[in-house]
């Protein structure tokens, strides 16, 4: 009974912090979007999904278009592996909150591994401090552990300046958040997982050879993500 305490205010913790962002967001959402957190993106490929089979160790790769496009690789670089796919190009932390329950909870992970917060960074949703950005990855991190989903939180992957947005100088601002992701995962029972040591070079964004456009991996910063995950999965999994 002492055990079942803690996990029932866990959830209701959860329960609480999503039923205030959802009305936060519906409040917030630009006119004329119904959906805009894409909800429908992946539905019919849940209901398509079912649950894990028995002894089924299946994991949640969760994040935004390097998720998105990484997903088409998962057969050749992690052959076999139970690897579900969900990212969604261009997203904020704000929107992959809004969805978490569908895309990554009633999947019924054994872990989740979130990569988010530099499209946040980038403003695609507007301005985000970096408390936000925080804020919104520990919900995430809660729903998930409240749900007995263990966590691999990601760094930011390095970027010396977004295509699409010039000026706004996020090396310094992705090393900060990702600082604080190391601090945050070795209090909260999560694994940190560090792309950006392995992919950054001395202006703090990405090495020339690892992408086209300085922001997402080509195949080559793949294949040196690839055995990165491998191993936090591995430690999240060897968690008690």
């Amino acid at each position: 009974m002492n055990r079942i305490v803690p996990v029932l205010r866990r959830r209701l913790i959860a329960a609480i912090i999503v039923a205030l962002f959802l009305l936060r967001a519906e409040s917030a959402a630009p006119q004329g979007n119904a959906d805009w957190a894409s909800l429908g993106r992946y539905r019919s490929a849940n209901a398509a999904l079912g649950a894990p089979a028995a002894g089924e160790r299946r994991v949640v790769f969760y994040g935004n278009s390097i998720t998105d496009t990484w997903a088409r690789h998962f057969p050749a670089m992690f052959p076999g592996k139970p690897y579900v796919g969900r990212g969604i190009s261009g997203q904020t932390t704000p929107q992959m909150l809004l969805r978490f329950r569908q895309d990554v909870v009633a999947l019924r992970p054994s872990v989740v591994v979130i990569l988010a917060g530099t499209n946040d960074i980038a403003g695609n949703t507007g301005p985000s401090t970096l408390e936000m950005i925080e804020d919104n990855l520990s919900s995430m991190v809660e729903l998930a552990q409240a749900n007995g989903i263990l966590v691999v939180l990601s760094s930011v992957l390095p970027v010396f300046d977004y295509p699409w947005k010039r000026g706004l100088e996020p090396g310094p601002k992705i090393v900060a958040l990702n600082a604080w992701m190391q601090r945050y995962t070795s209090t909260h029972d999560a694994v940190y997982l560090d792309y950006h040591s392995a992919m950054s070079d001395a202006r703090q964004g990405m090495r020339a050879e690892l992408s086209a456009d300085g922001v997402h991996p080509n195949e080559a910063g793949y294949r040196i993500m690839a055995p990165l995950v491998e191993r936090a999965i591995e430690a999240a999994l060897r968690r008690p």
